[in-house]
């Protein structure tokens, strides 16, 4: 039986679910904003930080800057000195969304602090980790303007995003979790588990080659200009080649996954649902693929492939965690009610 010290009050749970929630969307807004600003060329729109043009709120047109402000950031422009409103407004916004996942992400905190007086307090610690990483990515982001988007320092400030929005996943699924979201028959928990890894890995590689092949995408546009998208593809190298093709091994694992999932009697709970819409998730983020290479990669289709790239992981991540949630999920019970709700 769960003491009175180990049980923590339903609408302080319900409360730090909602946080964590919107903590979740503003991410994925930020990895949508992301996803715009380098599918459109805006990255160096703002060549300083954490100021734009030396302003806070952006010009809106060339007059407002000072006369010699092409010597004075020309440098950072990567040879396009002339300003542009559109990017450098893209990229003003794109800040100002992780500015406000910041102080909702410091809101999820506040309501993790009940969890200290309770059995899960270590809900309170991942939360403030993932704040603390948060302030960290902020400053990272900095370093990607400061090194006028090395595309190390790009990719590492993409897999510190994946590592916050798995954090906060982590504490979402582990606050609403019961045992009820997920069936097991005797013996399927390590084959299920040991698959997901795969899946996850699969998927984590795959994003990895993503990021090469986007790199070399920036290489071509630099050379052939924003004007000659649908010469893009038949410039890029073998690892645009070996991206798409190890899309075919990460569909095969997933479906043999999400097989596996559903055979084990899960067609009605939240695993189950949750497996489906990462198999439709998998499929949108194939098609977007396609559109890309065979249809002149039109901007809108960058930020969504991305954008469902990180929402599959996501998803995949939560199945997996309640397939262990016996080993990573153990609640100590809330008041006033049965259990919590996923």
């Amino acid at each position: 039986m769960t003491s009175s010290k180990h049980i923590i009050d339903l609408k302080a749970n319900r409360r730090f679910r909602r946080f964590a929630l919107n903590t979740l969307i503003s991410l994925y807004l930020v990895v949508v904003a992301g996803g715009v600003v380098r599918s459109t060329g805006s990255g160096m729109g703002c060549p300083d930080w954490p100021k734009c043009f030396g302003r806070w709120v952006p010009p809106t047109e060339a007059s407002q800057l000072p006369a010699n402000y092409k010597e004075i950031y020309g440098a950072k422009l990567k040879g396009e000195v002339e300003f542009n409103a559109t990017k450098t407004w893209t990229e003003y916004v794109n800040r100002l969304v992780g500015a406000i996942t910041g102080i909702i992400i410091f809101l999820m905190l506040l309501a993790s602090i009940p969890f200290l007086k309770s059995g899960n307090k270590q809900i309170f610690f991942w939360s403030l980790g993932a704040f603390l990483l948060t302030g960290f990515q902020g400053w990272l982001g900095a370093k990607v303007v400061s090194f006028e988007l090395h595309p190390l320092i790009v990719t590492v400030h993409m897999l510190l995003a994946i590592v916050i929005i798995f954090i906060v996943l982590y504490v979402f699924t582990w606050a609403g979790y019961v045992e009820k979201v997920i069936t097991l028959r005797e013996g399927s928990e390590k084959v299920l588990s040991g698959i997901g890894i795969a899946v996850m890995a699969l998927s984590l590689f795959q994003i990895l080659l993503g990021t090469q092949v986007r790199e070399a995408m920036d290489v071509v546009i630099m050379r052939l200009g924003y004007g000659a998208r649908s010469q893009w593809i038949d410039e890029l190298g073998a690892n645009f080649y070996i991206h798409r093709s190890f899309s075919i091994l990460v569909f095969v694992v997933n479906a043999i996954w999400i097989n596996r999932i559903l055979k084990s009697g899960n067609k009605g709970t939240v695993a189950g649902k949750i497996a489906m819409a990462c198999l439709w998730i998998l499929i949108a983020e194939i098609a977007t693929g396609i559109i890309m290479a065979y249809f002149g990669v039109p901007a809108f289709a960058q930020p969504i492939h991305l954008t469902f790239a990180i929402l599959l992981i996501g998803l995949q991540f939560i199945v997996w965690l309640v397939v262990n949630g016996k080993k990573y999920l153990k609640y100590k019970g809330v008041a006033a009610t049965a259990g919590s709700q996923f």
